[in-house]
């Protein structure tokens, strides 16, 4: 197996809801994002898939994530789809939208600092 993986960063506040704690209050956090694409074999020019390609779709997504209230899109809204927005439920999100147009996604990596992340996958 062959994996290939490109990292991309954005920038967004959020609280967590029903959270006791300084997490509570509104904050931000400047975000890394990772995604891993696997496949069994290269194609026929020796490529998983081109880096190009897979850094335009992570930034296509995390473009409307950068600076935004994240508790205000409706996905993570709290009259939308009430999903708290943490690293784990952002990782998720992440991967569904990806998951669309890349078939071969393995995970997404979400660190909201350098010692702490979340990882989404499906087995």
């Amino acid at each position: 197996m062959y994996d290939i993986k490109v990292e991309a960063n954005f920038s967004a506040a959020h609280n967590l809801r029903g959270y006791r704690g300084k997490c509570e209050e509104l904050h931000g956090h400047n975000w890394k994002v990772e995604i891993v694409v696997s496949s069994e074999k290269p194609d026929k020019i020796g490529m998983v898939l081109d880096f190009r390609y897979l850094k335009m779709e992570l930034r296509r997504v995390l473009g409307k994530l950068d600076h935004k209230y994240l508790n205000k899109i409706p996905y993570f809204s709290a009259t939308g789809g009430k999903v708290n927005p943490t690293s784990e439920s952002l990782a998720r999100y992440i991967y569904d939208i990806i998951k669309k147009k890349i078939r071969a996604l393995k995970s997404v990596t979400v660190w909201e600092s350098d010692n702490s992340c979340a990882t989404y996958y499906v087995l």
